[in-house]
């Protein structure tokens, strides 16, 4: 059991160091990935909290995503 729990540590402490170093992407870098950022003064919280308050949630409806399993045109909830 002591020399699984080392093994164990020793694992975790290698993933630990090895991805420390990266660097966070920048900008450019995530434009060139076709990912478009926006500038830190559009997005506050104020903005998003207006954003979720637009939203009306008394009157929604539940869509179900289909499965992998299922074929492409049974997407509708089984009616029981």
């Amino acid at each position: 059991m002591m020399v699984a729990g080392s093994f164990g540590l020793q694992q975790f402490s290698n993933l630990r160091y090895q991805y420390s170093k990266k660097q966070p992407v920048t900008p450019d870098e995530m434009k060139k990935y076709g990912v478009n950022m926006k500038k830190r003064q559009e997005v506050t919280l104020e903005t998003e909290y207006d954003k979720v308050r637009a939203v009306n949630i008394d009157e929604w409806e539940n869509k179900r995503g289909p499965r992998p399993w299922e074929e492409e045109g049974l997407s509708s909830p089984a009616k029981h």
